[in-house]
Protein backbone atom coordinates (compact mmCIF):
# COMPACT_ATOMS: atom_id res chain seq x y z
CA UNK A 1 0.00 0.00 0.00
CA UNK A 2 1.42 3.28 -1.23
CA UNK A 3 0.99 6.43 0.19
CA UNK A 4 -1.71 7.30 -2.41
CA UNK A 5 -3.40 4.20 -0.98
CA UNK A 6 -3.09 5.12 2.35
CA UNK A 7 -4.55 8.92 1.71
CA UNK A 8 -7.35 7.87 0.18
CA UNK A 9 -8.20 4.98 2.58
CA UNK A 10 -7.64 7.19 5.11
CA UNK A 11 -10.34 9.82 3.22
CA UNK A 12 -12.84 6.96 3.21
CA UNK A 13 -12.41 5.42 6.62
CA UNK A 14 -12.76 10.04 7.69
CA UNK A 15 -16.20 9.73 5.86
CA UNK A 16 -17.14 6.18 7.56
CA UNK A 17 -16.62 7.82 10.60
CA UNK A 18 -18.08 10.62 10.07
CA UNK A 19 -21.48 8.36 9.40
CA UNK A 20 -20.60 6.87 12.66
CA UNK A 21 -20.80 9.55 14.67
CA UNK A 22 -23.78 11.01 13.22
CA UNK A 23 -25.80 7.74 13.47
CA UNK A 24 -24.62 7.65 17.47
CA UNK A 25 -25.36 11.19 18.23
CA UNK A 26 -22.38 11.31 20.89
CA UNK A 27 -23.72 14.93 22.76
CA UNK A 28 -26.95 13.11 23.45
CA UNK A 29 -25.08 9.76 24.45
CA UNK A 30 -22.80 11.32 26.45
CA UNK A 31 -25.76 13.48 27.85
CA UNK A 32 -27.60 9.77 29.02
CA UNK A 33 -24.46 8.52 30.36
CA UNK A 34 -24.40 11.48 32.87
CA UNK A 35 -27.93 10.93 33.78
CA UNK A 36 -27.68 7.00 34.37
CA UNK A 37 -24.53 8.14 36.28
CA UNK A 38 -26.20 10.29 38.31
CA UNK A 39 -29.05 8.26 38.83
CA UNK A 40 -26.20 5.22 40.02
CA UNK A 41 -25.05 7.53 41.94
CA UNK A 42 -27.93 7.76 44.59
CA UNK A 43 -28.00 5.78 48.26
CA UNK A 44 -30.94 3.95 47.47
CA UNK A 45 -29.97 2.54 44.09
CA UNK A 46 -28.61 -0.99 44.76
CA UNK A 47 -32.31 -1.54 46.91
CA UNK A 48 -33.80 -2.98 43.84
CA UNK A 49 -30.86 -4.96 42.49
CA UNK A 50 -32.38 -6.69 39.22
CA UNK A 51 -33.32 -2.90 38.12
CA UNK A 52 -29.64 -1.48 39.27
CA UNK A 53 -27.78 -4.50 36.99
CA UNK A 54 -30.39 -3.54 33.87
CA UNK A 55 -29.57 0.07 34.62
CA UNK A 56 -25.49 -0.55 34.75
CA UNK A 57 -25.55 -2.64 31.61
CA UNK A 58 -27.19 0.62 29.64
CA UNK A 59 -25.24 2.37 31.55
CA UNK A 60 -22.04 0.41 30.09
CA UNK A 61 -23.15 -0.09 26.93
CA UNK A 62 -23.26 3.42 25.99
CA UNK A 63 -19.92 3.65 27.16
CA UNK A 64 -18.82 1.10 25.53
CA UNK A 65 -19.85 3.29 22.27
CA UNK A 66 -18.49 6.12 23.48
CA UNK A 67 -15.25 4.57 23.83
CA UNK A 68 -15.24 2.16 20.42
CA UNK A 69 -15.33 5.57 18.58
CA UNK A 70 -12.54 7.34 20.84
CA UNK A 71 -10.53 4.63 19.53
CA UNK A 72 -11.83 4.68 15.69
CA UNK A 73 -10.80 8.32 16.19
CA UNK A 74 -7.37 7.96 17.55
CA UNK A 75 -6.34 5.07 14.89
CA UNK A 76 -7.56 7.71 12.10
CA UNK A 77 -5.50 10.51 13.48
CA UNK A 78 -2.38 7.73 14.19
CA UNK A 79 -2.43 7.28 10.67
CA UNK A 80 -2.95 10.75 9.53
CA UNK A 81 0.20 11.72 11.04
CA UNK A 82 1.84 8.66 9.62
CA UNK A 83 1.00 10.07 6.14
CA UNK A 84 2.77 13.04 6.71
CA UNK A 85 5.43 11.73 8.01
CA UNK A 86 5.88 9.79 5.02
CA UNK A 87 5.38 12.31 2.86
CA UNK A 88 8.89 13.69 3.81
CA UNK A 89 10.86 10.32 3.95
CA UNK A 90 9.81 7.21 2.71
CA UNK A 91 9.45 4.24 5.27
CA UNK A 92 8.38 0.37 4.51
CA UNK A 93 7.97 0.05 8.25
CA UNK A 94 5.71 2.88 8.63
CA UNK A 95 3.90 2.17 5.52
CA UNK A 96 3.27 -1.64 6.93
CA UNK A 97 1.80 -0.06 10.39
CA UNK A 98 -0.46 2.19 8.61
CA UNK A 99 -1.30 -0.42 6.43
CA UNK A 100 -2.00 -2.47 9.80
CA UNK A 101 -4.02 -0.21 11.26
CA UNK A 102 -6.29 0.62 8.09
CA UNK A 103 -7.45 -3.24 7.86
CA UNK A 104 -7.74 -3.37 11.38
CA UNK A 105 -10.65 -0.13 11.50
CA UNK A 106 -12.20 -0.88 8.41
CA UNK A 107 -12.66 -4.27 9.50
CA UNK A 108 -13.91 -3.33 12.83
CA UNK A 109 -16.22 -0.42 10.76
CA UNK A 110 -17.43 -3.69 8.51
CA UNK A 111 -18.72 -5.20 11.66
CA UNK A 112 -20.30 -2.00 12.93
CA UNK A 113 -22.20 -1.36 9.92
CA UNK A 114 -23.30 -4.78 9.99
CA UNK A 115 -24.38 -4.41 13.34
CA UNK A 116 -26.74 -1.69 12.89
CA UNK A 117 -28.67 -3.73 10.64
CA UNK A 118 -29.82 -6.10 13.30
CA UNK A 119 -32.78 -3.94 14.98
CA UNK A 120 -35.25 -6.50 15.34
CA UNK A 121 -37.06 -7.07 19.14
CA UNK A 122 -34.71 -10.21 19.57
CA UNK A 123 -31.54 -9.77 17.42
CA UNK A 124 -29.14 -8.23 20.86
CA UNK A 125 -30.11 -11.51 22.73
CA UNK A 126 -28.41 -14.84 23.56
CA UNK A 127 -29.34 -17.32 21.03
CA UNK A 128 -30.71 -20.99 21.45
CA UNK A 129 -29.33 -23.32 17.96
CA UNK A 130 -30.71 -26.53 17.80
CA UNK A 131 -29.15 -28.97 15.12
CA UNK A 132 -31.29 -31.96 14.17
CA UNK A 133 -30.23 -34.48 11.88
CA UNK A 134 -32.61 -35.25 8.99
CA UNK A 135 -32.30 -37.24 6.01
CA UNK A 136 -29.31 -39.30 5.25
CA UNK A 137 -28.65 -42.19 8.32
CA UNK A 138 -25.78 -42.38 9.85
CA UNK A 139 -24.28 -39.66 7.25
CA UNK A 140 -27.09 -36.91 8.52
CA UNK A 141 -25.68 -38.04 12.20
CA UNK A 142 -22.51 -37.74 11.67
CA UNK A 143 -23.07 -34.47 9.56
CA UNK A 144 -24.33 -33.00 12.31
CA UNK A 145 -22.15 -33.80 14.54
CA UNK A 146 -19.72 -31.54 11.91
CA UNK A 147 -22.38 -28.60 12.13
CA UNK A 148 -22.18 -28.36 15.87
CA UNK A 149 -18.01 -28.37 15.41
CA UNK A 150 -18.36 -25.45 12.65
CA UNK A 151 -20.75 -23.28 15.04
CA UNK A 152 -18.87 -24.02 18.21
CA UNK A 153 -15.92 -22.66 16.55
CA UNK A 154 -17.89 -19.62 14.70
CA UNK A 155 -19.07 -18.41 18.23
CA UNK A 156 -16.13 -18.89 19.97
CA UNK A 157 -14.04 -16.80 17.11
CA UNK A 158 -16.64 -14.19 18.06
CA UNK A 159 -16.02 -13.97 21.25
CA UNK A 160 -19.39 -15.44 22.81
CA UNK A 161 -19.56 -18.46 25.33
CA UNK A 162 -21.23 -21.55 23.98
CA UNK A 163 -22.86 -23.95 26.43
CA UNK A 164 -24.23 -27.55 25.38
CA UNK A 165 -27.87 -27.71 26.77
CA UNK A 166 -28.70 -31.52 25.34
CA UNK A 167 -27.02 -33.75 23.12
CA UNK A 168 -28.45 -37.06 21.69
CA UNK A 169 -26.09 -39.44 20.24
CA UNK A 170 -26.20 -40.98 17.03
CA UNK A 171 -26.83 -44.84 16.44
CA UNK A 172 -23.23 -45.54 14.86
CA UNK A 173 -21.50 -41.95 14.75
CA UNK A 174 -22.43 -38.50 15.15
CA UNK A 175 -25.50 -37.33 16.53
CA UNK A 176 -29.33 -37.41 16.36
CA UNK A 177 -29.83 -33.67 17.73
CA UNK A 178 -27.54 -31.10 20.01
CA UNK A 179 -28.80 -27.84 21.61
CA UNK A 180 -26.25 -25.19 22.19
CA UNK A 181 -26.95 -21.67 24.55
CA UNK A 182 -24.70 -19.01 22.83
CA UNK A 183 -24.59 -15.77 25.31
CA UNK A 184 -23.28 -12.94 23.61
CA UNK A 185 -24.13 -9.80 22.32
CA UNK A 186 -26.45 -10.25 18.86
CA UNK A 187 -25.49 -13.64 19.12
CA UNK A 188 -29.64 -14.17 17.99
CA UNK A 189 -29.71 -11.57 15.10
CA UNK A 190 -26.16 -13.28 13.67
CA UNK A 191 -27.43 -16.77 13.43
CA UNK A 192 -30.85 -16.42 12.58
CA UNK A 193 -29.27 -16.80 9.43
CA UNK A 194 -28.37 -20.16 9.63
CA UNK A 195 -31.69 -21.20 10.20
CA UNK A 196 -33.08 -23.99 7.82
CA UNK A 197 -31.41 -27.15 5.85
CA UNK A 198 -27.97 -27.68 5.58
CA UNK A 199 -27.49 -29.92 2.49
CA UNK A 200 -23.70 -32.04 2.39
CA UNK A 201 -22.06 -34.16 -0.80
CA UNK A 202 -19.65 -35.71 0.09
CA UNK A 203 -17.68 -39.76 -0.53
CA UNK A 204 -19.37 -41.36 2.30
CA UNK A 205 -16.84 -42.88 4.97
CA UNK A 206 -19.70 -45.35 6.72
CA UNK A 207 -19.99 -46.93 2.73
CA UNK A 208 -17.95 -49.30 2.32
CA UNK A 209 -17.92 -49.10 -1.72
CA UNK A 210 -16.76 -45.46 -1.64
CA UNK A 211 -19.79 -43.78 -2.98
CA UNK A 212 -20.98 -40.37 -2.70
CA UNK A 213 -24.05 -39.94 -0.55
CA UNK A 214 -26.23 -36.97 0.31
CA UNK A 215 -27.24 -35.95 3.83
CA UNK A 216 -29.36 -33.26 5.13
CA UNK A 217 -29.33 -31.49 8.59
CA UNK A 218 -31.87 -28.83 10.14
CA UNK A 219 -31.06 -25.99 12.43
CA UNK A 220 -33.25 -24.10 14.35
CA UNK A 221 -32.73 -20.84 15.96
CA UNK A 222 -34.27 -19.11 18.46
CA UNK A 223 -33.83 -16.01 20.82
CA UNK A 224 -33.18 -16.62 24.85
CA UNK A 225 -35.21 -14.24 26.58
CA UNK A 226 -34.34 -13.31 29.98
CA UNK A 227 -35.60 -14.99 32.95
CA UNK A 228 -37.24 -11.90 34.82
CA UNK A 229 -39.38 -11.44 31.33
CA UNK A 230 -42.67 -13.22 32.45
CA UNK A 231 -45.06 -15.53 30.34
CA UNK A 232 -48.18 -17.23 32.30
CA UNK A 233 -47.85 -21.22 31.19
CA UNK A 234 -50.33 -23.35 32.56
CA UNK A 235 -48.93 -26.06 34.02
CA UNK A 236 -52.06 -28.52 32.76
CA UNK A 237 -51.15 -28.31 29.20
CA UNK A 238 -47.09 -29.05 29.81
CA UNK A 239 -46.21 -32.72 29.17
CA UNK A 240 -42.94 -33.65 31.78
CA UNK A 241 -41.48 -36.59 31.74
CA UNK A 242 -37.58 -37.72 32.64
CA UNK A 243 -35.27 -40.27 31.20
CA UNK A 244 -31.26 -41.06 31.49
CA UNK A 245 -29.34 -38.49 30.13
CA UNK A 246 -27.10 -41.13 28.68
CA UNK A 247 -23.51 -40.88 27.35
CA UNK A 248 -20.18 -39.08 29.04
CA UNK A 249 -20.62 -37.41 32.22
CA UNK A 250 -20.39 -39.99 35.35
CA UNK A 251 -22.61 -42.53 37.21
CA UNK A 252 -25.16 -39.42 37.92
CA UNK A 253 -25.60 -38.40 34.64
CA UNK A 254 -25.93 -42.22 33.41
CA UNK A 255 -28.05 -44.09 36.12
CA UNK A 256 -30.24 -41.59 37.42
CA UNK A 257 -33.01 -39.56 35.17
CA UNK A 258 -31.69 -36.35 35.58
CA UNK A 259 -33.02 -35.60 31.68
CA UNK A 260 -35.50 -33.23 31.06
CA UNK A 261 -38.21 -33.55 28.21
CA UNK A 262 -41.19 -30.20 28.46
CA UNK A 263 -43.93 -30.62 25.82
CA UNK A 264 -46.14 -27.72 25.33
CA UNK A 265 -49.44 -29.65 24.37
CA UNK A 266 -51.53 -26.82 22.51
CA UNK A 267 -48.73 -25.94 20.20
CA UNK A 268 -47.15 -29.54 20.05
CA UNK A 269 -43.12 -27.54 20.98
CA UNK A 270 -40.71 -30.04 23.02
CA UNK A 271 -37.19 -28.92 24.34
CA UNK A 272 -35.34 -31.21 26.41
CA UNK A 273 -32.36 -30.65 28.55
CA UNK A 274 -30.07 -33.48 30.00
CA UNK A 275 -26.83 -31.16 30.26
CA UNK A 276 -27.18 -30.13 34.05
CA UNK A 277 -25.92 -32.57 36.80
CA UNK A 278 -29.42 -32.21 38.92
CA UNK A 279 -33.23 -33.15 37.34
CA UNK A 280 -34.10 -30.08 39.04
CA UNK A 281 -31.69 -27.74 36.99
CA UNK A 282 -32.52 -29.67 33.74
CA UNK A 283 -35.89 -28.61 34.40
CA UNK A 284 -35.57 -24.88 35.03
CA UNK A 285 -33.49 -24.92 32.21
CA UNK A 286 -35.59 -26.72 29.58
CA UNK A 287 -38.43 -24.22 31.06
CA UNK A 288 -36.41 -21.56 29.95
CA UNK A 289 -36.41 -22.94 26.63
CA UNK A 290 -39.82 -23.83 26.17
CA UNK A 291 -40.40 -20.04 27.65
CA UNK A 292 -38.54 -18.68 24.64
CA UNK A 293 -39.93 -20.34 22.41
CA UNK A 294 -43.68 -19.46 23.52
CA UNK A 295 -42.54 -15.37 24.27
CA UNK A 296 -41.56 -15.44 20.36
CA UNK A 297 -44.94 -16.74 19.21
CA UNK A 298 -46.94 -15.18 21.39
CA UNK A 299 -45.14 -11.64 20.80
CA UNK A 300 -45.95 -12.58 16.96
CA UNK A 301 -49.49 -13.01 17.62
CA UNK A 302 -50.12 -14.57 14.38
CA UNK A 303 -50.31 -18.87 14.63
CA UNK A 304 -49.49 -18.68 10.43
CA UNK A 305 -45.74 -17.32 10.76
CA UNK A 306 -44.78 -20.20 13.32
CA UNK A 307 -43.06 -21.69 10.76
CA UNK A 308 -41.23 -18.52 10.19
CA UNK A 309 -40.66 -18.01 13.77
CA UNK A 310 -39.18 -22.11 14.17
CA UNK A 311 -36.53 -23.62 12.01
CA UNK A 312 -37.58 -26.86 12.83
CA UNK A 313 -41.04 -26.98 10.60
CA UNK A 314 -38.98 -27.48 7.99
CA UNK A 315 -37.80 -31.37 6.70
CA UNK A 316 -34.76 -31.69 6.76
CA UNK A 317 -34.57 -33.43 3.14
CA UNK A 318 -34.26 -33.02 -0.51
CA UNK A 319 -35.54 -29.30 -1.78
CA UNK A 320 -35.14 -27.51 1.11
CA UNK A 321 -31.75 -26.63 1.42
CA UNK A 322 -30.59 -22.96 2.12
CA UNK A 323 -26.95 -24.36 1.88
CA UNK A 324 -24.83 -26.89 -0.05
CA UNK A 325 -21.64 -28.02 1.38
CA UNK A 326 -19.95 -30.15 -1.23
CA UNK A 327 -17.09 -32.14 -0.81
CA UNK A 328 -16.95 -34.37 -3.65
CA UNK A 329 -16.18 -34.43 -7.01
CA UNK A 330 -15.41 -30.54 -6.57
CA UNK A 331 -15.19 -28.03 -3.42
CA UNK A 332 -17.95 -25.91 -2.69
CA UNK A 333 -20.30 -24.19 -0.06
CA UNK A 334 -23.22 -22.26 -1.72
CA UNK A 335 -25.75 -20.21 -0.29
CA UNK A 336 -29.23 -20.83 -2.28
CA UNK A 337 -30.51 -17.54 -0.89
CA UNK A 338 -28.06 -15.03 -1.78
CA UNK A 339 -25.97 -16.82 -4.03
CA UNK A 340 -22.94 -16.68 -1.99
CA UNK A 341 -20.12 -19.02 -2.40
CA UNK A 342 -16.49 -20.38 -2.07
CA UNK A 343 -14.36 -22.72 -2.73
CA UNK A 344 -12.68 -22.88 0.97
CA UNK A 345 -14.59 -25.47 2.48
CA UNK A 346 -12.28 -26.03 5.13
CA UNK A 347 -12.42 -22.64 6.62
CA UNK A 348 -16.21 -23.01 6.61
CA UNK A 349 -16.20 -26.47 8.64
CA UNK A 350 -13.85 -24.17 10.96
CA UNK A 351 -16.49 -21.93 11.66
CA UNK A 352 -15.46 -19.31 9.03
CA UNK A 353 -19.36 -17.96 8.44
CA UNK A 354 -18.50 -14.40 8.42
CA UNK A 355 -19.19 -13.86 4.36
CA UNK A 356 -22.81 -15.75 3.96
CA UNK A 357 -24.20 -14.02 7.42
CA UNK A 358 -22.82 -10.50 6.10
CA UNK A 359 -24.49 -11.03 3.12
CA UNK A 360 -27.83 -12.68 3.76
CA UNK A 361 -28.06 -9.58 6.51
CA UNK A 362 -27.80 -7.48 3.46
CA UNK A 363 -30.19 -9.11 1.21
CA UNK A 364 -32.86 -8.76 4.18
CA UNK A 365 -32.73 -5.29 4.81
CA UNK A 366 -32.41 -3.96 1.08
CA UNK A 367 -35.68 -1.75 0.48
CA UNK A 368 -38.84 -3.77 -1.08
Amino acid sequence: MDLSVIKRQVEILSQRLGKAQEYLDLPKLRAKISDLEQTAAQPEFWEDADTAQRTMQVLNEYKTYVEQYQRWRKTIENVEAIAELLELEPDPGLIAEATEEIEQLTHQLDRWELEQLLSGTYDAKDAVLTINAGAGGTDAQDWAEMLLRMYTRFCEARGYKVQIADISEGDEAGLKSATILVHGRYAYGYLIAEKGTHRLVRISPFNANGKRQTSFAGIEVMPLIDEEVQLDIDPKELDISTTRSGGKGGQNVNKVETAVRITHIPTGISVRCSQERSQLQNRDRAMQLLKAKLMVIAQEQRAQEIADIRGDIVEAAWGNQIRNYVFHPYQMVKDLRTGTETTNIQDVMDGDLDLFIQDYLRQQNQPV
